[in-house]
Protein backbone atom coordinates (compact mmCIF):
# COMPACT_ATOMS: atom_id res chain seq x y z
CA UNK A 1 0.00 0.00 0.00
CA UNK A 2 2.88 2.77 0.62
CA UNK A 3 4.77 1.89 -2.39
CA UNK A 4 0.94 2.83 -4.73
CA UNK A 5 0.42 5.66 -2.69
CA UNK A 6 4.33 6.84 -3.05
CA UNK A 7 3.78 6.20 -6.68
CA UNK A 8 0.62 8.42 -6.97
CA UNK A 9 2.52 11.03 -5.12
CA UNK A 10 5.08 10.96 -7.33
CA UNK A 11 1.99 10.86 -10.35
CA UNK A 12 0.58 13.89 -9.14
CA UNK A 13 3.90 15.83 -9.09
CA UNK A 14 4.77 15.08 -12.63
CA UNK A 15 1.57 15.81 -13.87
CA UNK A 16 1.76 19.53 -11.63
CA UNK A 17 5.68 20.14 -13.26
CA UNK A 18 4.11 19.35 -16.33
CA UNK A 19 0.61 21.29 -16.23
CA UNK A 20 3.11 24.19 -15.11
CA UNK A 21 5.29 24.62 -18.18
CA UNK A 22 2.46 24.27 -20.34
CA UNK A 23 0.82 27.47 -18.67
CA UNK A 24 3.19 30.04 -19.77
CA UNK A 25 1.26 32.98 -20.51
CA UNK A 26 1.46 35.47 -23.52
CA UNK A 27 1.10 39.20 -23.33
CA UNK A 28 1.78 40.97 -26.18
CA UNK A 29 2.31 45.25 -25.57
CA UNK A 30 0.27 46.86 -28.09
CA UNK A 31 2.99 48.58 -31.13
CA UNK A 32 1.98 51.01 -33.33
CA UNK A 33 3.22 50.09 -37.56
CA UNK A 34 5.78 53.04 -36.90
CA UNK A 35 7.10 51.05 -33.73
CA UNK A 36 7.29 47.90 -35.58
CA UNK A 37 8.80 49.33 -38.58
CA UNK A 38 11.64 51.07 -36.49
CA UNK A 39 12.06 47.36 -34.59
CA UNK A 40 11.78 45.24 -37.57
CA UNK A 41 14.97 44.31 -39.17
CA UNK A 42 12.99 43.73 -42.71
CA UNK A 43 9.76 43.87 -43.34
CA UNK A 44 8.39 41.97 -46.68
CA UNK A 45 5.11 41.09 -48.30
CA UNK A 46 5.81 36.98 -49.20
CA UNK A 47 3.57 34.44 -50.03
CA UNK A 48 3.72 31.47 -48.27
CA UNK A 49 4.93 28.52 -50.12
CA UNK A 50 5.19 25.19 -47.12
CA UNK A 51 6.28 24.89 -43.99
CA UNK A 52 7.80 21.60 -41.72
CA UNK A 53 7.93 21.57 -38.20
CA UNK A 54 10.89 20.04 -36.24
CA UNK A 55 12.93 19.59 -32.97
CA UNK A 56 15.56 22.35 -31.78
CA UNK A 57 16.71 22.81 -28.87
CA UNK A 58 14.05 20.51 -26.75
CA UNK A 59 11.48 23.38 -28.21
CA UNK A 60 8.92 22.24 -31.44
CA UNK A 61 9.27 24.73 -33.81
CA UNK A 62 7.39 25.93 -37.18
CA UNK A 63 9.53 26.71 -39.96
CA UNK A 64 7.48 28.35 -42.70
CA UNK A 65 9.05 29.69 -46.42
CA UNK A 66 7.87 32.55 -48.04
CA UNK A 67 8.94 33.84 -51.44
CA UNK A 68 9.13 37.64 -51.07
CA UNK A 69 7.58 39.15 -53.69
CA UNK A 70 8.07 43.10 -52.48
CA UNK A 71 10.68 44.48 -49.86
CA UNK A 72 9.47 47.40 -47.36
CA UNK A 73 12.50 47.85 -45.69
CA UNK A 74 15.43 46.08 -45.14
CA UNK A 75 17.73 43.81 -47.29
CA UNK A 76 15.80 40.37 -48.45
CA UNK A 77 16.81 37.56 -50.15
CA UNK A 78 14.42 35.97 -52.59
CA UNK A 79 13.23 33.40 -50.41
CA UNK A 80 12.55 33.51 -46.59
CA UNK A 81 12.45 31.34 -43.63
CA UNK A 82 10.25 31.85 -40.68
CA UNK A 83 10.89 30.34 -37.32
CA UNK A 84 8.07 30.38 -34.47
CA UNK A 85 8.15 28.56 -31.61
CA UNK A 86 5.41 25.38 -31.18
CA UNK A 87 4.22 23.13 -34.02
CA UNK A 88 2.89 19.67 -34.27
CA UNK A 89 5.05 16.36 -34.58
CA UNK A 90 3.62 12.58 -35.20
CA UNK A 91 4.15 12.66 -31.05
CA UNK A 92 3.74 16.08 -29.42
CA UNK A 93 1.38 19.14 -30.37
CA UNK A 94 2.88 22.63 -29.33
CA UNK A 95 0.51 25.26 -29.46
CA UNK A 96 1.35 29.09 -28.50
CA UNK A 97 -0.99 31.50 -27.70
CA UNK A 98 0.05 34.62 -29.82
CA UNK A 99 2.06 33.07 -32.61
CA UNK A 100 0.66 33.11 -36.27
CA UNK A 101 0.26 30.04 -38.46
CA UNK A 102 0.17 30.20 -42.13
CA UNK A 103 -1.14 28.46 -44.85
CA UNK A 104 0.58 27.70 -48.34
CA UNK A 105 -0.82 30.22 -50.86
CA UNK A 106 -2.12 32.82 -48.58
CA UNK A 107 -0.16 36.61 -49.11
CA UNK A 108 1.27 38.65 -46.00
CA UNK A 109 2.86 41.77 -45.41
CA UNK A 110 5.72 40.51 -42.42
CA UNK A 111 7.63 42.57 -39.87
CA UNK A 112 10.81 40.19 -39.51
CA UNK A 113 13.76 39.87 -37.38
CA UNK A 114 16.60 38.10 -38.15
CA UNK A 115 17.84 35.06 -35.53
CA UNK A 116 21.05 34.16 -34.39
CA UNK A 117 20.49 31.02 -36.76
CA UNK A 118 20.13 33.11 -40.02
CA UNK A 119 16.11 32.81 -40.21
CA UNK A 120 13.79 35.23 -39.26
CA UNK A 121 10.98 35.56 -36.24
CA UNK A 122 8.35 38.11 -36.29
CA UNK A 123 8.13 41.19 -34.99
CA UNK A 124 5.52 40.66 -31.51
CA UNK A 125 4.56 37.55 -33.42
CA UNK A 126 0.66 38.21 -34.39
CA UNK A 127 1.43 41.53 -33.76
CA UNK A 128 3.83 41.77 -37.10
CA UNK A 129 1.92 39.68 -39.23
CA UNK A 130 -0.94 41.46 -41.43
CA UNK A 131 -2.82 38.88 -44.20
CA UNK A 132 -3.31 40.01 -47.58
CA UNK A 133 -7.06 39.89 -49.09
CA UNK A 134 -8.51 41.27 -52.13
CA UNK A 135 -11.82 43.09 -52.39
CA UNK A 136 -14.65 40.77 -54.03
CA UNK A 137 -16.34 43.81 -55.62
CA UNK A 138 -13.44 45.88 -56.44
CA UNK A 139 -10.28 44.03 -56.66
CA UNK A 140 -8.31 46.28 -53.87
CA UNK A 141 -6.08 44.58 -51.97
CA UNK A 142 -6.30 45.26 -48.72
CA UNK A 143 -4.60 43.72 -44.83
CA UNK A 144 -6.20 42.44 -41.93
CA UNK A 145 -3.62 41.95 -38.76
CA UNK A 146 -3.98 39.20 -37.03
CA UNK A 147 -4.20 41.17 -33.36
CA UNK A 148 -7.57 42.22 -35.16
CA UNK A 149 -8.96 39.39 -33.10
CA UNK A 150 -6.43 39.15 -30.51
CA UNK A 151 -6.47 41.14 -27.04
CA UNK A 152 -3.03 42.81 -26.36
CA UNK A 153 -1.98 44.56 -23.42
CA UNK A 154 -2.41 48.85 -23.98
CA UNK A 155 -0.43 50.65 -21.72
CA UNK A 156 -2.25 53.73 -21.71
CA UNK A 157 -5.48 51.76 -20.23
CA UNK A 158 -3.48 49.38 -18.48
CA UNK A 159 -6.14 46.84 -20.30
CA UNK A 160 -6.19 43.80 -22.84
CA UNK A 161 -8.22 44.26 -26.19
CA UNK A 162 -8.35 43.50 -30.05
CA UNK A 163 -6.34 46.69 -31.21
CA UNK A 164 -5.51 45.36 -34.74
CA UNK A 165 -5.86 47.05 -37.77
CA UNK A 166 -8.95 45.57 -39.27
CA UNK A 167 -9.55 46.87 -42.96
CA UNK A 168 -6.48 48.91 -44.69
CA UNK A 169 -5.45 49.13 -48.14
CA UNK A 170 -2.13 47.58 -48.34
CA UNK A 171 -1.16 50.54 -50.18
CA UNK A 172 -1.80 52.42 -46.67
CA UNK A 173 -0.28 50.21 -44.89
CA UNK A 174 2.94 50.52 -47.23
CA UNK A 175 2.76 54.14 -46.49
CA UNK A 176 2.81 53.89 -43.08
CA UNK A 177 6.05 52.31 -43.20
CA UNK A 178 7.99 53.68 -45.53
CA UNK A 179 6.81 56.88 -43.24
CA UNK A 180 8.15 55.05 -40.56
CA UNK A 181 11.59 54.25 -42.08
CA UNK A 182 11.91 57.32 -43.56
CA UNK A 183 11.89 59.20 -40.23
CA UNK A 184 13.68 56.29 -38.64
CA UNK A 185 16.90 57.55 -41.48
CA UNK A 186 16.03 61.06 -40.45
CA UNK A 187 17.19 60.53 -36.89
CA UNK A 188 20.68 58.46 -37.46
Amino acid sequence: MMKRGRDSALLLMGVALLGGAAARATTLRHMSVAEMSRSAAVVVRAKCTGQSTGWDGGEIWTFTTFEVQEVWKGASPAQVVVRLLGGRTPEFTSTISGVPRFHAGEEVVLFLESTTRGDFSITSWMQGTFRVVRDARTGEERVRQDTAAFPVFDPATRSFSPMGIRDLPVSALRAQVAAAVWAEGGRK
